[in-house]
């Protein structure tokens, strides 16, 4: 049985894991992919009356077909601001407006450019993972010390850092799963 304060130690854990398997889930749905997916703007600012802006809140942004992003911005008078944050983006598109909505054509990915973005994936699911050991080992830390200062038993402590691992490890094949579904989706042509 864990009792209380390690069972706090190892929630606290768990949160800080959580947290990194859904920023990198937020992170990846921005990764272009051959598809128009509006998220693919969602780390574009805009200049709105001298504050960066994200664009999502200075215009609608659509996908009229699978290959299309169509910006309908609030103000007119935005949308030459708006195709310079695009183009400032470095997103790959060149936009094109018919001076109401800004269209953008998603091209095809390159082999090239496909091994690009999965290796960028990885690199973003292996600092997840650090992130991940990194609550583990403070979890730990935080056992051990509650054993030599606050009076835990060994024995509850060893359970609860067999927890600690367990969700650990959960956690990091979560993290391979995402970044394997991920890679497939890259690849598919």
């Amino acid at each position: 049985m864990i009792p209380e304060n390690a069972k706090k130690i190892i929630s606290t854990a768990e949160g800080k894991m959580k947290d990194a398997t859904a920023y990198l889930e937020e992170n990846l749905r921005s990764y272009r992919v051959g598809k128009a997916n509006p998220a693919i703007f969602n780390n574009v600012h805009v200049d709105y009356y001298g504050t960066p802006t994200p664009l999502a809140q200075v215009a609608s942004v659509t996908t009229p077909d699978a290959r299309t992003l169509a910006i309908q911005p609030w103000e007119k008078s935005m949308i030459s601001k708006i195709e310079k944050a695009i183009i400032d983006a470095s997103l790959g598109f060149t936009p094109s407006n018919n001076g109401e909505v800004i269209r953008c054509v998603v091209p095809a990915l390159t082999e090239e450019r496909r091994k690009e973005l999965i290796k960028k994936a990885k690199g973003e699911g292996e600092n997840a993972k650090i992130v991940i050991r990194n609550a583990r080992r403070d979890a730990v830390d935080a056992l051990k010390k509650a054993q030599k200062n606050d009076g835990l038993p060994e024995d509850s402590e060893k359970e609860a850092e067999d927890e600690v691992q367990k969700l650990t490890d959960k956690m990091v094949k979560n993290i391979d799963t995402i970044i394997a579904g991920k890679e497939k989706e890259i690849m598919t042509v």
